[in-house]
C-alpha cells in the first residue's frame, strides 16, 4: 500500500523531459489534477468560454524559469512551491490565471 493505505492515489503527466506527480487522496477527481497539469494547445483559453482554462501549473512554471528544465525544479524549489502555492490554496484550486499568478510571483520575488 502506498503511503500508508489505499485511500491514496498517484495522478501524473508527462510534459517533455519532465514528470509532474500529484499524490491525492481517492476522493480528488483525476480529471481534476490532470487539467491543474497539462499544458493547454489552445493558448490558455478553453474552446468553449473565453476564459482561461485550469491548465496552468505547467505553463505557469514554463513563464517564469522561460522553457523549464529539471534544474530549473532542483534549484528553485522555494519557486516552484511558491506557484503552487498560488494555485492551490488550502487542498483547492482557486487561481487559474497564469498572468495573475505571474504577477504575484513577480511581485514576492522584489521584496
Amino acid at each position: 500500500s502506498l503511503f500508508g493505505g489505499s485511500d491514496y492515489k498517484l495522478i501524473y503527466r508527462h510534459y517533455a523531459t519532465l514528470y509532474f506527480v500529484f499524490c491525492v487522496d481517492s476522493s480528488e477527481s483525476e480529471l481534476g489534477i490532470l487539467d491543474l497539469i497539462q499544458v493547454t494547445s489552445r493558448g490558455g483559453f478553453c474552446a468553449e468560454l473565453p476564459v482561461p482554462c485550469p491548465q496552468v501549473f505547467v505553463e505557469t512554471l514554463d513563464k517564469c524559469f522561460e522553457n523549464v528544465c529539471e534544474l530549473d525544479l532542483i534549484f528553485h524549489m522555494d519557486k516552484v512551491h511558491h506557484i503552487l502555492q498560488e494555485v492551490v490554496i488550502g487542498g483547492m484550486v482557486l487561481e487559474t490565471n497564469m498572468n495573475e499568478i505571474v504577477a504575484q510571483v513577480e511581485a514576492q520575488s522584489k521584496l
